[in-house]
């Protein structure tokens, strides 16, 4: 079992990353989401992997933190959900987002990954929740737990801040209007400069994102 592979970031295509260790370049599928943290080509990152097997293929997936590789594990235990779906639904949300819709019970959110439709966001829902805490939800968004900082050998990535209490106070905010809490926690992540703002700023910062 491949437990993580570190190395150069030798290439980026349609389907994943190449990375370079021992001399050796290995293709990792990985979720767009990962792919949009990417530090430039040559730069050292380590990917948290999952290797399958199968008659025709041997196929290495990979993650940016042992966290988000778990989420994948528990998508791979959900009835109906194999690898290319759960790489789907890792793409269409950060593997945050995808907890949080999962305890807030948002169907609709989850339905929008190519592939899944309701009844299936709901069976992910249904098996997963009670796997998923709130605590995980909100450890998540304040330590960097997506894997902005594990992919480049532990180094702060730009954005990667998390939620502050004003912040988490902004995203109840916006839920109360009618917003699903992944939508409003997405377009609080959006703000620069959370941290030093106040709960009113952050609401009326992040409503632009919403329109």
């Amino acid at each position: 079992m491949i437990s993580y592979i570190r190395g150069p970031l030798a290439e980026i295509d349609e389907e994943g990353i190449v990375v370079e260790a021992g001399s050796v370049g290995y293709h990792i599928r990985v979720p767009l989401s990962l792919m949009e943290e990417l530090p430039p080509l040559g730069s050292e990152v380590r990917i948290y992997t999952y290797l399958r097997v199968s008659e025709d293929a041997v196929t290495l997936y990979g993650f940016g933190s042992r966290q988000d590789l778990k989420v994948f594990k528990q998508l791979l235990g959900v009835n109906g959900v194999g690898p290319k779906g759960a790489l789907a639904l890792l793409s269409a949300l950060s593997p945050a987002d995808l907890r949080l819709a999962i305890v807030t019970g948002d169907a609709k959110a989850i339905a929008r990954a190519p592939g899944i439709g309701l009844k299936t966001a709901q069976r992910v829902i249904l098996d997963l929740k009670e796997r998923v805490s709130m605590d995980e939800v909100l450890t998540s968004f304040s330590d960097g737990a997506s894997g902005a900082e594990a992919i480049a050998g532990g180094r702060p990535a730009a954005g990667s801040s998390g939620f502050s209490g004003a912040a988490k106070e902004a995203v109840d905010a916006l839920v109360a209007l009618g917003y699903s809490p992944v939508e409003a926690a997405k377009a609080v992540r959006k703000v620069e400069g959370a941290t030093e703002m106040t709960a009113e700023e952050i609401l009326k910062a992040s409503l632009r994102y919403m329109l």
